[in-house]
């Protein structure tokens, strides 16, 4: 290009000079071949030694030492039988047979609980089952030598539960070294359950029936006591019951009260057509005054002597012969409602039980499914280089901060 405008060639009248070229580039060597350097083989030695190595240990291991796990399953849940009682047939609402959840839940934690594994343990003797291999797979096996809570630890990974806690099933897979003893194990944990099952049945039963014949009892022993205070009273007052004695009496006094009337008119007609002495009027005077002592006497009945007292002492016995009735009968109806409620508490004590129903009987394996070695091993290939790695990752790391 030119540094002077075609203005500034006019003026002057010399050619404009041109600008020298620009100066190339200049162009880098070519790489060198790559060469191994001695990180590279610590790095391969790494893969080998962490790598390789124990997967090769272990895939050697798994199928030349492990022994074979035979698997047996059983599936089971909890049942309660109701019979329907007429009631309850004509009205269509009973349910034959109904699974409960909370029994379940006990049969869940009953498997795996130290309970049940010392029962199955005296039984089968599972610290020698389980430790037989142990010379030969010491990983899988049990120590010939292990306390109870490493047999329990054990026994949770080789008793595998599966458990749907809304519809009560519960399924278990059973692990042993040999297909018959897997069996045996998975038939001893049934048994074991049923009958864990049938305690808590009888135990329920037991509670509705004491609670239920602990109140009959004190009902019972309610209506003796009130029994026994109005039969006292009776004895006591030598009434058997002050209404219809009143009844009585009344009447009584009554009729006595009609005789003195009568008697009155009498002895007045008399007097006027009789003499002063005559027998007849003596006579009459006599009769009146054996009736009114008569109704005296037979008024003071209601008291204790006195006239006055008659109507209070009166009103005394019969407050607490109303109040003592009153007590037997309420003595009485808490003996019919608890009475009941005893009939009816060992009606449903022997229509209700519940039950372990196994939908999947213990099975025989015809071959081993366990230890799964393409699983195991795969995943410890996966572990091992993962962990190789971030081992090589942090080394270069700490490389590239130098």
């Amino acid at each position: 290009m030119n540094d002077q405008s075609p203005q500034t060639q006019a003026v002057t009248g010399k050619p404009a000079k041109k600008a020298p070229p620009a100066a190339k580039p200049k162009a880098r060597p070519p790489a060198s071949s790559a060469r191994p350097k001695p990180r590279h083989f610590g790095i391969l030695l790494s893969f080998l030694l962490l790598v390789l190595a124990p997967l090769g240990v272990a895939a050697i291991y798994l199928h030349e030492s492990a022994r074979n796990q035979y698997a047996s399953s059983v599936a089971f849940t909890v049942r309660r039988e109701e019979q329907p009682s007429a009631v309850d047939i004509l009205g269509g609402l009973s349910n034959l047979s109904t699974a409960s959840s909370s029994d379940s839940d006990i049969l869940f934690e009953f498997i795996q609980s130290h309970e049940l594994v010392a029962k199955i343990d005296g039984t089968l003797d599972l610290r020698q089952i389980y430790s037989e291999p142990y010379g030969s797979d010491p990983v899988f096996a049990l120590k010939p030598d292990a306390s109870i809570e490493e047999l329990l630890a054990y026994w949770q990974r080789m008793v595998r539960i599966s458990y749907a806690p809304g519809t009560g099933l519960i399924d278990v897979e059973v692990l042993s070294f040999d297909a018959e003893t897997s069996k045996r194990i998975a038939e001893e944990i049934f048994s074991e359950s049923s009958r864990m099952i049938n305690q808590l049945s009888t135990i329920a039963r037991e509670d509705a029936m004491r609670y239920a014949r602990e109140e009959l009892n004190d009902a019972l022993q309610q209506l003796s006591n009130a029994r026994q205070a109005l039969t006292a009273f009776r004895s006591r007052n030598q009434i058997v019951n002050p209404d219809a004695d009143i009844q009585v009496q009344m009447g009584l006094l009554g009729s006595l009260q009609q005789m003195l009337g009568s008697e009155l008119i009498d002895y007045d007609l008399l007097r006027h057509n009789a003499r002063e002495n005559d027998p007849r009027v003596v006579q009459s005077e006599r009769r009146i005054e054996a009736i009114r002592e008569r109704i005296r006497q037979e008024r003071l009945k209601f008291g204790n002597g006195s006239e006055e007292n008659v109507t209070d002492d009166y009103a005394d016995v019969v407050a607490e012969f109303e109040r003592l009735t009153v007590e037997r009968r309420f003595a009485e109806n808490k003996y019919t409602s608890a009475l009941s409620n005893f009939d009816s508490a060992r009606a449903n004590a022997q229509r209700q039980s519940r039950y372990l129903a196994a939908y999947v009987q213990p099975t025989l394996a015809e071959s081993p499914e366990y230890p799964r070695r393409g699983l195991i091993l795969g995943l410890c290939a996966l572990i091992l280089f993962g962990s190789w790695c971030i081992m090589v990752l942090v080394y270069y790391s700490l490389r590239d901060r130098r």
